[in-house]
């Protein structure tokens, strides 16, 4: 019996925390997981210790479906000092240069101008992108520099919040695999004096609603009122990491098959192709298939039901 409570709680769903700075977003998931008794976890892309917010946490059968809230679109409140460069390009970092600051605000509105829309980006040296199997924070915090190739990114929305010299507050709409400290970076060379962050909350990831994130302290109290299913009210289901997919419902035949990692053709009178995610008759999220073009459902990332 201890060795099955030891392994945790069969429990699913998605836990949007509100995440606290100064701890790293690993162990602000353990810290989770732990509190939800739950066998398996994972997060959905990583807050910098200096970040706070909406960081999504998958439980049980949710990882599985974690890679799309990590390909999804995010939302930034960010702070940024000018006149001064950092080596990690935020308030971590030591200071590398520090220069004038000479911006009006007109000069920062045009600067703007030139990170909107799809831009090329450098990774910076303090992520977790691997090079030869190690992430590039590693070389970093060794003096090593490692080459990095630019990359696409989209900046859907760049806002002007506010300017109190030297402190400046956007918002940021951004694609996947963008680097707030980066554009931070970027920008202070484009002005002419440097920048670094000093503030940075993620207020959104992909569409999941901001009143609906719960901060650690407050689940470590619901936590200490011993009843578990007061935690599990403040998950949200599964499907909801996908739910920008076409739903697709099937009937008891095709469930058994697509469960077991069959391919079923069917019917497909509304012509739906591509990633879809899949339902039981009884509307059970089963996981999320490939429909070709020869109207066959390929399961890709199946729901093991038999622990739901």
């Amino acid at each position: 019996m201890s060795k099955a409570k030891n392994k945790g709680r069969h429990i699913h769903g998605i836990f949007l925390l509100d995440k606290p700075q100064g701890a790293s977003s690993n162990q602000i998931m353990q810290q989770v997981k732990r509190l939800f008794q739950a066998n398996k976890a994972g997060h959905t892309g990583a807050l910098d210790p200096l970040a706070t917010g909406m960081l999504p946490i998958c439980l049980g059968e949710a990882t599985k479906f974690s890679q799309y809230l990590l390909d999804s679109d995010k939302r930034y409140l960010v702070t940024a000092k000018l006149g001064e460069r950092t080596d990690t390009s935020d308030a971590d970092g030591q200071v590398v240069q520090v220069r004038e600051v000479r911006s009006e605000i007109s000069q920062i509105l045009t600067a703007l101008e030139q990170f909107r829309g799809e831009i090329m980006q450098v990774p910076t040296m303090f992520s977790a992108l691997k090079h030869q199997g190690k992430p590039l924070y590693e070389y970093a915090r060794a003096g090593i520099t490692v080459e990095r190739e630019a990359r696409p990114i989209t900046v859907f929305e760049l806002k002007f919040i506010d300017y109190q010299a030297p402190y400046l507050t956007l918002e940021v709409h951004c694609s996947k695999g963008t680097y707030i400290r980066t554009l931070i970076d970027d920008l202070g060379e484009v002005l002419g004096c440097g920048a670094h962050v000093t503030m940075l909350r993620r207020l959104a990831v992909a569409d999941y609603p901001q009143h609906a994130m719960m901060s650690l302290e407050a689940l470590k109290a619901l936590s200490e009122q011993q009843d578990l299913s007061l935690l599990d009210q403040h998950l949200l289901p599964m499907d909801s990491a996908v739910k920008s997919l076409p739903a697709l419902a099937l009937n008891a035949e095709q469930s058994r098959a697509v469960g077991f990692g069959q391919r079923v053709k069917f019917d497909n009178p509304q012509g739906i192709y591509g990633q879809v995610r899949l339902f039981s008759a009884e509307n059970q999220f089963l996981g999320v298939a490939e429909v070709d073009k020869n109207n066959v459902i390929r399961p890709s990332r199946m729901v093991a039901l038999n622990l739901v």
